[in-house]
């Protein structure tokens, strides 16, 4: 990218020729804005759709016709308002207009100051940046702030939390003057007091003009509060210590705060509150001294985004709609490698757009993690995560990915995405293990969807369906169900071992594998992972679309469940399992298709003919587990073994034929420990002696090369023979290819 930026007169952007890297950026930029456009009508539809009663209920409980603002006497008798004074005075003009104000004319409101806030945030990114950075910055924050859960729970309510957020960054990066800067950052204070956090990072940034003028308008705005309000003035800021107090359920999970995770945790009364103090003040402390380092260093959005962390963990309630600044933080620089440079977004992304229980698993042992995943996040940004200073060799010039090179394919038009190259080194594993669980979550919410969101949802459907498998199973003469389920009924070590089967090797085996080539194969899992990803969204398209009823789940066809016994049709849960998972998502069966992948990657990958076999041991014992038990019909197999064909075919199309990897003679096997494999380039073509010598020399040279960037790309030191990793663009920061 800084090659085409630079090509002189005549390179502007949409200058470029169809298919150049300004031509795809143009048409990437347009994409984006339509996704914006798309997801913004999404969110407005949505807010309008439901029903008036359940619709921005926060703001209907303020301004509506039986609203707090319409009462006499205390905002905070009903314990339903939990702004300043300013905020109920300034709220108050919009209590005789309270039908208009409901609805569309706030819906869109809303929608406006974020984009107002994707478009100042877009601006404000830490310079130098690219040009391709620079242009798609500002449709990439937009669609991250619509998806935000924030963003999302601000506009179902009709909460103001955005207002304050986007003041801040109006004040820092827009206005010009730091009096005009304070102003706005002090009318934030006044409407979320937390927002005097900022006082002394501009202080100590040397903005003492704007430090004052901030002060002077809070105290300012809170005075003419004060006048109008004195006795709610009195009820919020000494009764209540600054709305400590108010609202319902403090320690409901929704209050990210600390003052809320340690109610969580059981503690109460002056313990409580003296521990709250104390955490807090350590946290402001330590928080906005790195918010301070980070201002001065010239990343002043970090800085601002680690400041509103520290207000999430201190101020005594943080609700959902008011922790926006966490995903402000996607700035920040984490990692020296330029394969981690996509942790940490990706990371907060998932934080900040996805429910805590798609995060981490329904267990209690996780449920502090669980329940607190936003606040940690926070903490974390504002006391732990190192992010890169500008100052950082790495900052711009990251430790470069090894790639290896291409495998010609037997197709011209192979691969579709030449752009997705081979990457030797193992990703980065925190990355990986969140992945994994956010896409198996998605995976069970995407099987229970496709019965109507309940398990017998869709028995009726699913049943017809079965009937379906089953008549063309008897016409094709594969109708073994009934047979092996009752063979394996009536002898008691094939059911014992089926059963165990069943129910142990599902996950152990394929996540075994994914460890195994994570550890001593990285590009290998690579290639792996990508067939199953592919493989399991293929499968979710067809538990979409055809429910199918197991062989144990129909009733009239005397099939026996040989692990959850005798099932109670009346019942809408059949056994212990289907409480679970939906069980009327059986095409295909994932179950034979994982264990398919399994002895394929096993089959292609392992060395020793022995190992082959054991692998494909593994889908034989699958398929008699899933028949003999009841579980699955013959071409749910059948339809596993599909998906599982497909996956593998889409990852060739996609991003080419397999990296080749080679053993240097007398190596162990790389399953047992040995060295990481060196890569295979392209076989030498039949040619003279000098051809083959130049082929064979070539091979070794690229072979030492490859096997010496994978060790040195874990660490940065560079390959032995000097000779320097292949980099793309993409992992270099802002799109920069390093120099």
């Amino acid at each position: 990218m800084a090659n085409v930026e630079h090509r002189g007169p005549g390179s502007a952007f949409g200058a470029g020729t169809p298919g150049s890297p300004k031509a795809r950026i143009e048409v990437i930029r347009v994409a984006l804005w339509l996704v914006a456009a798309v997801l913004a009508v999404r969110q407005a539809a949505v807010v309008l759709r439901t029903p008036k009663g359940e619709r921005l209920t926060d703001l209907e409980t303020w301004i509506g016709p039986n609203g707090v603002l319409h009462v006499k006497g205390s905002l905070y008798d009903a314990d339903k308002f939990t702004g300043t004074p300013f905020a109920g005075l300034v709220l108050k003009p919009f209590a005789s207009s309270a039908e208009q104000a409901l609805g569309w004319a706030w819906t869109f409101g809303t929608l406006g100051l974020v984009v107002a806030l994707g478009l100042v945030a877009a601006r404000a990114l830490p310079q130098p940046v690219s040009r391709r950075t620079s242009l798609l910055a500002a449709p990439v924050a937009i669609c991250l702030l619509m998806l935000s859960l924030p963003v999302r729970n601000a506009l179902h309510l009709g909460q103001t939390s955005i207002i304050p957020v986007l003041l801040v960054l109006l004040g820092c990066f827009a206005v010009r003057g730091e009096r005009a800067s304070g102003i706005l950052i002090g009318v934030a204070a006044a409407l979320q007091p937390t927002v005097l956090l900022f006082a002394p990072l501009l202080w100590f940034t040397g903005r003492r003009k704007a430090t004052a003028s901030l002060g002077l308008t809070f105290v300012g705005l809170t005075g003419v509060a004060w006048a109008a309000l004195p006795h709610d003035s009195w009820t919020y800021w000494v009764h209540h210590l600054a709305g400590a107090g108010l609202g319902a359920n403090p320690d409901a999970n929704a209050n990210q705060s600390l003052h809320g995770a340690l109610l969580r945790f059981g503690l109460q009364g002056p313990l409580e509150i003296g521990l709250f103090l104390a955490l807090g003040a350590a946290v402001a402390f330590l928080g906005l001294r790195r918010a301070v380092t980070y201002a001065k260093d010239g990343q002043l959005l970090l800085a601002v985004a680690l400041t509103g962390c520290v207000a999430i963990a201190v101020s005594p309630t943080s609700w959902q709609h008011q922790l926006l600044w966490l995903l402000l933080a996607v700035v920040g620089r984490v990692g020296k490698r330029a394969s981690d440079r996509y942790v940490w977004p990706i990371a907060i992304v998932l934080v900040m757009t996805l429910p805590s229980k798609m995060m981490l698993p329904n267990m209690s042992v996780l449920e502090p993690l669980r329940d607190n995943v936003v606040l940690l996040a926070a903490l974390a940004s504002a006391l732990i995560v190192p992010f890169l200073s500008r100052t950082a060799p790495e900052y711009q010039k990251p430790i470069p990915t090894s790639y290896a090179d291409p495998v010609p394919a037997r197709w011209k038009w192979v691969p579709l995405f030449p752009f997705w190259r081979r990457v030797l080194t193992r990703p980065n594993l925190l990355l990986e293990l969140l992945l994994i669980r956010v896409g198996y979550s998605a995976y069970q919410q995407t099987r229970l969807a496709a019965t109507g969101g309940t398990i017998s949802g869709g028995r009726e459907r699913a049943e017809a369906h079965g009937e379906q498998i089953h008549s063309i199973e008897q016409f094709l003469h594969i109708d073994i169900e009934h047979w092996f389920n009752h063979l394996t009924a009536r002898t008691p070590w094939m059911e014992s071992f089926f059963n165990f089967y069943y129910t142990s090797f599902h996950f152990v085996v394929p996540l075994s594998v994914l460890a195994i080539l994570y550890l001593r194969r990285p590009a290998q899992y690579r290639w792996a992972r990508s067939a199953l990803g592919f493989a399991t969204l293929l499968a979710l398209v067809g538990f979409w679309g055809y429910p199918l009823a197991p062989p144990r789940l129909m009733e009239d066809l005397n099939f026996i469940d040989t692990i959850h016994g005798v099932q109670d049709f009346s019942q809408p849960d059949y056994g212990t399992l289907t409480k679970l998972t939906n069980q009327y998502a059986a095409m295909p069966s994932l179950h034979f298709g994982w264990s398919l992948w399994c002895g394929l990657t096993i089959a292609i990958l392992a060395p020793k003919w022995w190992m082959k076999a054991l692998g494909l041991l593994h889908p034989f014992f699958t398929v008699c587990a899933i028949v003999g038990t009841g579980n699955h019909w013959v071409l749910d197999a059948v339809g596993g073994a599909a998906v599982v064909g497909a996956g593998f075919g889409l990852t060739y199309l996609l991003q080419g034929p397999r990296v080749k990897e080679v053993l240097k003679p007398g190596s162990l096997t790389p399953w047992l420990g040995s060295p990481q494999p060196a890569v295979a380039g392209p076989p030498a073509q039949a040619a003279g002696p000098d051809r083959m010598s130049k082929a064979a020399s070539k091979a070794e040279n690229t072979e030492s090369t490859e096997s010496a960037g994978n060790a040195g790309s874990e660490d940065g030191t560079e390959p032995p023979d000097g000779s320097e990793p292949v980099s793309s663009p993409r992992d270099a920061p802002g799109g920069r290819t390093p120099s």
